[in-house]
């Protein structure tokens, strides 16, 4: 009986956990879902997290086919994430979505809202974006067999389930900033995330013009 790759799993590990970065998406998550209740970013976190799992999983069963069928190059699909997550930069900078929060009479928010939250930008691409994809799809190519994809696929889920860790712990973390320094976090997150979105898209050129 074949023994479990543990130097793949090592490796897998060590390459997911840094690109997926579990501690930095926690005052990110904080930022994003500001206004909301503790329910609400329950449901936000365990929707971003399952949708990053199957988008994560499926790059890995699929992805060097689906990007063939489809045309699509990594270049191509971190450049589209860098532009998607500028717009959420400025909005966090500038403070438009508390702004559209007040003017909404401090309602809770809907299930769509939730839903669209947990999708983009959570899901898509701070959790699943085109650095995990890309770490994924190399990690499996770098494996032979249905026991280091299986080990693969079990990292996946692992490093997943720290992401959700850490998105639990958002609440009381605000509840230490209080609201100013929420305010101060939500703009410099903002403004870090406006030069990971720069990152991204210049690393997209980056590849383009190598290919």
């Amino acid at each position: 009986m074949a023994s479990l790759p543990l130097d793949l799993m090592l490796n897998a590990f060590v390459t997911l956990f840094v690109t997926i970065d579990p501690l930095g998406l926690a005052p990110i998550f904080l930022a994003i879902t500001s206004g909301a209740s503790k329910q609400e970013r329950m449901k936000i976190a365990v929707r971003a997290v399952l949708t990053a799992a199957v988008i994560l999983i499926a790059f890995a069963l699929i992805g060097q086919a689906i990007l063939s069928v489809l045309g699509i190059s990594l270049g191509a699909f971190r450049i589209a994430g860098g532009l998607l997550l500028f717009v959420i930069a400025f909005e966090m900078v500038f403070e438009k979505r508390k702004e559209r929060k007040s003017k909404s009479a401090q309602k809770a928010l809907t299930d769509d809202e939730i839903h669209n939250i947990a999708v983009f930008p959570l899901a898509i691409p701070l959790i699943a974006g085109p650095g995990a994809i890309s770490a994924v799809l190399l990690l499996v190519s770098q494996s032979s067999g249905w026991v280091d994809q299986g080990s693969v696929l079990a990292v996946i889920l692992f490093v997943l389930i720290l992401v959700m860790l850490m998105f639990l712990l958002a609440s009381p973390v605000e509840r230490l900033l209080g609201e100013s320094g929420r305010n101060v976090l939500t703009r410099l997150l903002g403004v870090l995330l406006s030069a990971l979105s720069v990152q991204f898209i210049a690393d997209g050129i980056q590849a383009i013009i190598a290919s």
